[in-house]
């Protein structure tokens, strides 16, 4: 009867190490299942472009005035309007030029009398040169008789005096001719002037462009004291205005690309760089920025725009912002090895679209917490789920 006993017991306990047995192969299982299961997300390569934003005014990138180039004179017709497109030299408006042609009729008449004195005076000149031919002749011819005897002195004198008038009347002829031929001149020059008057009384455009303002009215004086007949933008030339903060300002560069957006309109214009401010307001701490637009047709000056500035650009190692924890110390996240969580020390660059340039403390590849706010500490087991971050890239 011991000896059943004792079987029985032995038999029981061999029953209870065996389910042990099979309990315990599981244990790791059940373990892993119970750590918690936290997100991570892999350390890619990624194109960034660091962008700076700025808002501003559109402007004309250079505003022509064009103002009568001959005042007091009447505007006569018009010949563009607000909105064109003008061509260099395209007449915009004309005057009236009738008293300018008056002007040239008295000049004209000035000119005939003096070149009818010019004439007068070279004939009197060709007289007077003759008259002192012969008086010389005269001269020569009464030295040798006086000398014979055959002519007193008295009449020798009186050669030598008719030979001083006559080379006088030529000098005086001679001047005549030069005062004519400066009259001559001087009529010319008028004229020329009242030609050039008259060829301005078409107002023209100096450059091709767009025409923003029409001061000029029918009737009205001409004057180049008032406001201009016309305002232009120069080849239609628009470019947006910003103020930008002294520390954006110092990354720029002229030429850098910019996406600028206008009201009204859901797709961007491109546009460059033209010109960065050399001097920063010691007030706002701000400079201004130029940005030409490459399509004007769109565009009108006065608009408020805003520019998204591409100042620099990497192909590097990247995670999600919500991955990086930013602190005074600097930023970390939190690496994942082997189911072990290690905080680790990152040096950031450029941010774009939701992620960070990771420039040091990374390698590409390594798995980081997700969330960068999640309840894990240095040196935790965790169950890693992996997260594919490609899809909402």
């Amino acid at each position: 009867m011991r000896t059943f006993v004792f079987l029985a017991a032995t038999g029981l306990l061999f029953s209870l190490s065996l389910e042990r047995g099979q309990a315990a192969d599981p244990a790791p299982a059940a373990t892993e299942a119970r750590l918690p299961a936290i997100v991570v997300t892999e350390t890619m390569k990624r194109h960034l472009t660091e962008r700076v934003l700025a808002t501003g005014t559109i402007r004309a990138v250079e505003e022509l005035y064009v103002a009568p180039e001959v005042d007091g004179l009447q505007v006569q017709s018009l010949l563009a309007d607000v909105g064109d497109h003008v061509t260099a030299g395209q007449v915009l408006a004309t005057l009236n030029g009738d008293s300018l042609k008056l002007q040239k009729a008295q000049l004209l008449a000035n000119k005939a009398r003096a070149e009818a004195s010019l004439t007068q005076g070279r004939i009197q000149l060709t007289d007077a040169e003759a008259s002192a031919l012969e008086a010389e002749r005269q001269l020569k011819r009464g030295q040798a008789l006086v000398t014979g005897g055959t002519i007193s002195t008295s009449q020798l004198q009186q050669q030598e005096t008719s030979a001083i008038n006559a080379r006088n009347r030529v000098e005086t002829a001679r001047q005549a001719i030069a005062i004519a031929e400066a009259e001559l001149k001087a009529v010319d020059s008028q004229i020329d002037d009242i030609d050039l008057k008259l060829a301005r009384t078409e107002v023209k455009a100096p450059y091709g462009g767009v025409v923003t303002a029409r001061n000029a009215r029918i009737g009205a004086i001409a004057t180049g004291a008032g406001q201009p007949l016309f305002t232009l933008i120069r080849e239609g030339q628009l470019e947006l205005v910003a103020d930008v903060s002294e520390t954006d300002i110092a990354k720029m560069k002229t030429g850098q690309r910019a996406d600028v957006t206008i009201p009204g309109r859901l797709e961007p214009l491109t546009g460059h760089i033209r010109l960065i401010s050399p001097a920063i307001d010691q007030t706002t701490r701000l400079g201004a920025v130029h940005v030409e637009l490459d399509d004007d047709g769109v565009a009108r000056q006065g608009m408020y725009g805003s520019a998204s500035i591409a100042v620099s650009a990497v192909d590097g190692l990247a995670l999600p912002l919500s991955a990086v924890n930013t602190g005074k110390h600097g930023a970390s996240v939190r690496v994942v090895r082997d189911g072990v969580v290690h905080q680790v020390t990152v040096k950031t660059g450029i941010e774009e679209n939701g992620f960070l340039e990771i420039a040091e403390g990374l390698q590409a590849g390594d798995m980081v917490v997700a969330k960068a706010g999640a309840f894990v500490r240095d040196g935790d087991r965790i169950r890693p789920v992996r997260e594919d971050v490609t899809a909402s890239n």
